[in-house]
């Protein structure tokens, strides 16, 4: 339920599971964090992306009542993103909600259909957010916008994400992966070195 595709330096990973909105399961999770701690030695750049008309809806109901939604292995996935040495891109082709939110704001870039909203209700529904996703959330958007969201439990749609800086771009759905390759262009075109270099600065 996880696609690995492999072209040249770029690694488009892909969850596939459309018929139950891209939910997650915890052996999703696992095999997401691999993939991309595998990817850190060996491609330059990540693309994430789900099949289908939604990213993610999080975490898979069943596995949530049965501890999924409070699990390690969310922050795993997100850390492993954040440690990609070269470029992350969320390329999200769809509505982006609760837990799997982590792991695009653990990418370097966001881009997104007009179509997507985003929503992480862990207010309502009596979780906290997993522990790196409210400083990653407020460093993109700002402490009241991230309350908005986190405590408020608001869904915002694309436009106004693309305005408050959750998403980078927003592109037609034909657009999506044509444009996220092609932002990462020139890091597969430099070396490794010289790309982790440049992101070390901004840090």
């Amino acid at each position: 339920m996880i696609n690995v595709t492999k072209d040249d330096a770029i690694w488009i990973i892909t969850i596939n599971r459309p018929e139950k909105a891209n939910s997650l399961t915890r052996r999703m999770l696992k095999d997401l964090a691999i993939t991309i701690e595998e990817a850190a030695g060996r491609a330059q750049a990540i693309i994430l992306t789900g099949e289908g008309e939604v990213f993610s809806a999080g975490a898979d109901l069943e596995a949530a009542k049965e501890g999924l939604a409070v699990d390690r292995i969310w922050e795993r996935l997100s850390t492993a993103v954040e440690n990609f040495p070269g470029l992350s891109i969320a390329a999200l082709n769809g509505t982006l909600a609760g837990g799997a939110m982590g792991m695009a704001l653990a990418c370097d870039l966001r881009i997104s259909v007009p179509s997507a909203k985003f929503f992480y209700p862990v207010m309502r529904l009596g979780f906290l957010p997993q522990p790196s996703d409210p400083a990653r959330l407020s460093a993109l958007v700002g402490p009241s916008r991230a309350k908005m969201i986190l405590v408020s439990g608001q869904k915002i749609e694309a436009p106004e994400a693309l305005q408050w800086g959750l998403i980078d771009r927003i592109v037609t759905r034909d657009a999506l992966m044509e444009t996220a390759t092609s932002l990462a262009a020139d890091v597969v075109s430099a070396t490794p070195e010289h790309s982790a270099a440049i992101k070390g600065m901004l840090a």
